[in-house]
């Protein structure tokens, strides 16, 4: 039940309304079970695999609260984190290893080793795995208190807001709310009201920019032996747009659906391509991840309080895992792997980039010198964005071949940029629609303010009237229907 499905349309009201209908004991109940019809929804079987993950994390809280011997402790953890892996790795990962051994048995001409099973990718195992493992490791921290009440602690896990996509969440954050349903009033009108907003703008980052954008993107890499320089620069370009405004899309609506039935949900996007550094830009992109790998991988591998050999090692060994998690494939390690790099050339050359600065006397705090940054930043952002769009490395090859060697600079004069799929009054729309994306993200860049808040302190009829533009817009100009094969969002895959 994608967010950009009617049946979402119908499910969501129902739940909500019932949800402040129903007496306070009963509404993290009904919300559970909200939860798991909503997840279910796409393979009810795979709902067994949440329960499992729910009661190993919840267990094992509650042994870690009873235990303070340091070594039962560490092999607690270890248990929890020993089970999930495996289910995350037996889903998602084993196809990948056996390709990898067959890989390798062809080379000394062994014999294939084949999988004796068949699965589909469980919807969302990654995100609802990481958040209870990390639940798992706050416990043992003592950052939280474990929960002795299951219904609570399932429903920390599987919430289904944020259950298929993130953002991941923690104990400290979720879980006290949740807590805090039977015992306090949840409604709170302001909250309702910017949650409504975050909702309808999100739906317009995905349907209206995101679907719209991808018919480009698809017609590119689909034609690679057709394509040039303008082409491929377009779809890389193009695909940062869309993979931010779907997975930023969806993100807004996790967080708009929470806030509408009273739940703050952490903050995932921060205006990424306004970012001057790849550093930057990961304090600014999936911060829920980049957070989660920060404190539960990077600071435990030594983090930065180390030399500079061994932080640099923490840095992409971090990366490499972030790439492997998003999907099993080579290519998302290698996308990975190049922030991890990116990261590490941008911290050996800051010493030279200060001396070039000092002896050029350039100003850096005019717009000038920040702009040029964002835009490095934003090209060395979308070029390694290929590798995580393209199927494989001949796709990511032939692409920046097409790039490096192929100037047809004429599409843009003899309309031949618009044989991949967007016609011209398509272009047009796009083009509008990324002006608004333009304009509030700018407000969030300069202002730290999501659409939500920014319209809520406007006068009421500023407010309602650019609500009603983004509905009327994702009606009219959304991509969807009979004749369209709306893309699930992305991120859905890991």
């Amino acid at each position: 039940m994608a967010f950009n499905s009617f049946r979402f349309l119908i499910f969501f009201p129902i739940v909500t309304i019932l949800y402040y209908a129903i007496p306070k004991k009963l509404k993290p109940v009904w919300l559970l079970f909200a939860s798991y019809f909503f997840y279910m929804s796409w393979n009810p079987k795979y709902a067994i695999l949440i329960l499992i993950s729910t009661v190993i994390t919840y267990l094992s809280g509650i042994l870690l609260s009873k235990n303070e011997n340091g070594s039962l402790r560490k092999w607690i953890v270890f248990g929890s984190f020993f089970v999930n892996l495996s289910i995350l790795f037996f889903f998602k990962y084993c196809n990948f290893m056996l390709d990898n051994i067959n890989a390798v048995l062809r080379i000394f001409n062994g014999q294939n080793v084949t999988n004796p099973f068949s699965f589909i990718l469980p919807v969302g195992i990654s995100f609802y795995t990481f958040q209870a493992l990390g639940y798992t490791v706050d416990v043992y921290r003592k950052k939280t208190e474990a929960e002795k009440n299951f219904i609570n602690y399932a429903l920390f896990v599987s919430f289904f807001p944020q259950l298929v996509a993130g953002p991941i969440e923690r104990s400290t954050n979720l879980l006290l709310q949740i807590k805090k349903v039977t015992k306090e009033k949840m409604f709170d009108y302001e909250k309702f009201v910017k949650g409504f907003t975050l909702m309808c703008y999100g739906m317009f980052m995905k349907v209206v920019i995101a679907d719209r954008i991808s018919i480009f993107v698809d017609g590119v890499y689909s034609s690679l032996q057709n394509a040039g320089l303008v082409e491929t620069m377009a779809a890389a370009a193009a695909f940062s747009i869309q993979i931010y405004c779907d997975f930023g899309g969806y993100s807004l609506i996790a967080i708009g659906a929470a806030n509408v039935m009273g739940f703050d949900l952490c903050e995932n996007f921060n205006a990424p391509y306004f970012a001057d550094s790849i550093s930057d830009f990961w304090h600014r992109w999936h911060i829920s991840l980049s957070t989660w790998f920060k404190d539960y991988l990077y600071i435990p591998l030594g983090g930065s309080r180390c030399s500079k050999i061994r932080k640099y090692f923490n840095i992409l060994v971090t990366f490499l895992v972030s790439g492997l998690w998003h999907g099993a494939d080579w290519t998302y390690v290698f996308w990975g792997g190049l922030h991890g790099v990116f990261q590490i050339v941008g911290d050996i050359l800051k010493p030279v980039k200060e001396k070039v600065n000092g002896l050029l006397k350039t100003d850096t705090s005019v717009f000038s010198y920040r702009f040029g940054r964002i835009a490095v930043t934003f090209i060395l952002t979308s070029l390694a964005w290929v590798p995580f769009r393209a199927s494989n490395f001949s796709d990511v090859t032939l692409f920046f071949k097409d790039m490096f060697t192929r100037p047809d600079f004429w599409v843009l004069t003899d309309g031949s940029i618009f044989n991949y799929g967007l016609s011209r009054p398509e272009a047009t729309i796009l083009f509008i629609s990324l002006l608004i994306l333009l304009v509030f993200d700018i407000i969030k860049y300069k202002m730290n303010m999501t659409i939500g808040d920014f319209l809520y302190k406007q006068n009421l009829w500023f407010r309602w009237a650019v609500l009603i533009l983004i509905i009327v817009s994702c009606l009219i100009f959304g991509e969807y229907g009979m004749n369209f094969d709306s893309t699930q969002f992305i991120y859905f895959r890991f």
